[in-house]
């Protein structure tokens, strides 16, 4: 388990860090100057490897999971990242959402984290889906799907509490869930969707809202043309993105470059996208110098490890 851990924790982070030189770059200039490899400088003057704020955010997640499941703690956690530089890349802040910085700095003024998500309709960035990967391997015993989808709600909601990205982080943390039982991506897929067929089927929430999802639950979203995959900070693009990039790929490193050649919010889209791909092809088959050029490389093994012994 340990090693899927790993896997899943260094594909977050690598797939952050070559998109983070590119970020907000177009599609049109990426299909002309396409990302190969870990690059530096650029969008935010970081050096190579260097993760934003998607893979600090899940190495808090991951962090306060190591002590078991507390979103108080969790969202103290977040707050230490956005104030101290806490499981920065280099120990410090360069980028932070509108939605995660209102939500974090409630917190900070002593509000419950049960309470300081944003809830409205333009609060549905990626920030939550960004850092959700961890939640998946506290949850691999879990067989109550309701269960998951109270946890999954509960940390996504400390910063992104509208229904669309709570079901957003859901429908990724089923399908991961899925892809830990060493199922075929595909296979994972169509199985995720019965699962989350089987979960709607009594509930009342808002139709607009599940409509929404239709591309990924009652479709391949794998199928879709290039040009109707976008890239944006919007939850519903990212998660589309991520496993449209996902699917159509036959390796971590080619999945990766896919997110991050999209254009738009690259770092994010990669790293939704390679948290999938790490666990699905291992630690293993990601290559071995982007682990040595990815930042806090050694920390990222001591916490993967930490985890682990607290799951097992």
């Amino acid at each position: 388990m340990n090693n899927k851990i790993e896997s899943g924790l260094f594909g977050v982070a690598i797939g952050d860090a070559l998109g983070v030189p590119v970020e907000f770059k177009t599609r049109t200039y990426l299909k002309e100057n396409p990302v190969v490899d870990m690059m530096g400088f650029m969008c935010w003057h970081q050096p190579p490897g260097t993760f934003s704020d998607d893979s600090s955010l899940a190495f808090c997640t991951a962090e306060s999971l190591s002590k078991g499941f507390d979103i108080e703690d969790m969202a103290l956690t977040f707050v230490k990242w956005m104030q101290e530089g806490y499981w920065g890349a280099h120990h410090k802040v360069f980028d932070i959402g509108g939605t995660t910085r209102h939500s974090l700095a409630r917190v900070a003024k002593g509000e419950s984290a049960r309470n300081s998500g944003n809830f409205f309709d333009e609060d549905n960035g990626n920030g939550s889906l960004m850092r959700i990967l961890p939640l998946v391997f506290y949850l691999q015993k879990e067989k109550d799907i309701e269960v998951i989808y109270q946890k999954v709600k509960a940390v996504s909601s400390i910063t992104h509490a509208h229904f669309r990205s709570v079901f957003a982080c859901f429908i990724y943390v089923v399908y991961c869930l899925q892809i830990l039982k060493d199922k075929d991506k595909f296979e994972a897929y169509i199985k995720m969707q019965q699962v989350l067929s089987g979960f709607l089927v009594d509930k009342k929430y808002n139709p607009v809202e599940i409509q929404l999802f239709d591309r990924v639950l009652n479709n391949d979203i794998s199928q879709y043309p290039e040009d109707n995959i976008h890239s944006s900070g919007y939850v519903l693009d990212s998660l589309q993105a991520s496993l449209w990039c996902f699917l159509n790929s036959d390796s971590y490193e080619e999945t990766v470059l896919k997110a991050v050649n999209l254009g738009g919010d690259t770092d994010t889209t990669a790293a939704i996208a390679g948290g999938l791909a790490g666990i699905y092809y291992g630690t293993e088959n990601i290559p071995e110098k982007w682990i040595e050029q990815v930042a806090r490389a050694n920390d990222i093994k001591d916490l993967a490890e930490r985890l682990s012994k607290k799951i097992n």
